[in-house]
């Protein structure tokens, strides 16, 4: 590849102005459909973006918004070990406000403002926003929210999801947010431009068919995960070289027993690596490997 380095550096950059644009509109309109659908109001309610748009980590080809709407009217939990919730905490929810009702008002209150055509709920856990000439796709997923009882009273604040399918998903956002923001401070700010790049390179491995499509959040995963001397080096070049060894080395063979070398989630809730996760340490070998020879390393 001619001139990586200056391909590499053009890779760190986040959307276009016109890009961002268009990504804030959508936030900003699927915001006005809920202010305006009246069976919303009154109802405590937190919309607020999620994922790699949130997180700035997100890429032309992966611009598309991840909404979270969270009804904080009613509190699911669980505890770490038996006996971690207080004895005195409220009852049960008796509200109203179920996931099928929730994801009901949700829709009806997008198609209201962006039409029958333009909202699609065929898929389990989100609500598709298609996208326009004036912004972006957009997923808008209902959520409630979520308590885990930890010990010593350092309770996990997080959203519970229900899927249509019956399943249920607990997500951490906010901390994903913050160790993020952590990570990119720790490391003069390379963390999510080093990001960007293994987005934008398991892209162009795609686009190549030198690799299969990855999820982005496990793209991100797997740069959180990178030691942060791989984030020191002068060049990007060096610095994708370091990565892509990190990657390699860590997720040789099986989990590690120790939990303490197990590779994390970017929430340092989850552990990256598990039989329910979608990906495994396979897929992060290929990648490493498809990337290494693409690069020429």
């Amino acid at each position: 590849m001619a001139n990586l380095e200056q391909t590499l550096s053009g890779w760190t950059g986040p959307s276009s102005n016109s890009e961002q644009e268009k990504q804030d509109r959508t936030e900003r309109m699927i915001r006005e459909a809920i202010a305006e659908h009246s069976a919303l109001s009154g109802v405590r309610l937190r919309v607020f973006a999620k994922g790699s748009y949130a997180n700035n980590t997100n890429v032309r080809t992966d611009s598309d918004v991840d909404i979270a709407v969270q009804c904080t009217e009613a509190e699911y939990w669980e505890e770490a070990q038996p006996g971690l919730r207080p004895s005195n905490t409220g009852g049960v929810y008796g509200g109203k406000w179920t996931p099928s009702l929730l994801r009901s008002e949700l829709t009806a209150a997008l198609i209201a403002k962006f039409g029958t055509a333009a909202v699609d709920t065929s898929n389990s856990t989100a609500i598709f926003v298609k996208s326009s000439s004036a912004r972006v796709d957009a997923d808008v997923v209902p959520c409630f929210s979520f308590r885990r009882y930890m010990p010593g009273g350092d309770d996990r604040l997080g959203t519970m999801i229900f899927k249509q399918s019956g399943e249920r998903i607990i997500n951490y956002p906010d901390q994903q947010l913050k160790e993020g923001r952590a990570k990119n401070t720790s490391t003069g700010n390379a963390y999510k431009k080093s990001v960007r790049i293994l987005k934008r390179l398991e892209n162009v491995l795609v686009a190549e068919s030198r690799y299969k499509e990855l999820a982005s959040y496990f793209v991100e995963c797997l740069a959180y995960n990178c030691p942060e001397p791989a984030f020191a080096h002068s060049t990007w070049t060096e610095t994708v070289k370091a990565m892509l060894i990190a990657i390699w080395n860590n997720t040789q063979g099986d989990e590690p027993a120790d939990e303490s070398l197990r590779w994390l989630e970017v929430n340092r809730c989850f552990f990256l690596f598990h039989p329910k996760q979608k990906w495994t340490r396979a897929d992060a070998q290929g990648f490493a490997q498809a990337a290494w020879t693409y690069l020429r390393f």
